[in-house]
């Protein structure tokens, strides 16, 4: 497993997975025990900061196997002193399979996967049987799961996974709504894509 980098300490808001096992307990990592959304693949953390401010009394959790990405996200948690945010360096499938509890995650949040576009690289994508497995294990019943893509082609596998799945429930995703200013957006690419005119889709389903 990676180690965590030296440099600035960024715990409690980035820590590694070294760090939290052999479990996750949700009531000590965060400061308040409260409804716990995953942000998977949390990048460069647009998502992350702006729903931890617009929530308060939801913790969110980022994963992120780009420790510098990582780093960088967990660095505006510190300035802004977020007690309901934290990010941990490594993969998410490993999280969830085994340091999550079962059920206790109220949504699952993955915002532009990394879409591998080479033939031979597509093995390398998020979203394949075995990570609805993990969505399935993590999620609560009546929990959500969002997901949005700039590439039409992810989006044919990520809904032909999720949308003949019989644990989830496919429904109505939200509207697009123009931005009020240059971070009001759900991630950076989000926002790339958006002024470059290029269409975002969006998934949502219930567990």
């Amino acid at each position: 497993m990676q180690q965590q980098p030296p440099g600035e300490v960024l715990r409690p808001w980035f820590v590694t997975l070294e760090d939290v096992e052999p479990q996750l307990d949700w009531a000590t990592y965060f400061e308040r025990e409260q409804p716990v959304e995953l942000d998977i693949g949390c990048g460069r953390g647009l998502f992350l900061v702006n729903a931890s401010d617009a929530e308060p009394e939801t913790n969110f959790l980022g994963m992120e196997v780009d420790f510098k990405e990582a780093r960088r996200t967990a660095k505006r948690l510190k300035k802004r002193r977020q007690p309901n945010a934290r990010v941990i360096g490594g993969d998410a499938k490993y999280v969830m399979k085994r340091l999550i509890d079962p059920h206790s995650v109220s949504a699952a949040h993955v915002y532009f996967p990394d879409p591998w576009w080479k033939q031979k690289q597509r093995h390398r994508r998020l979203f394949d049987d075995v990570f609805v497995d993990l969505l399935d294990r993590v999620v609560k019943p009546g929990g959500l799961v969002h997901s949005w893509t700039d590439v039409p082609e992810y989006f044919e596998v990520i809904s032909g996974l999720m949308n003949h799945d019989d644990r989830f429930e496919q429904l109505p995703p939200p509207d697009e709504r123009p931005p009020e200013h240059e971070l009001d957006y759900q991630t950076s690419f989000e926002r790339k894509a958006r002024e470059k005119g290029v269409p975002i889709h969006r998934g949502l389903w219930r567990h």
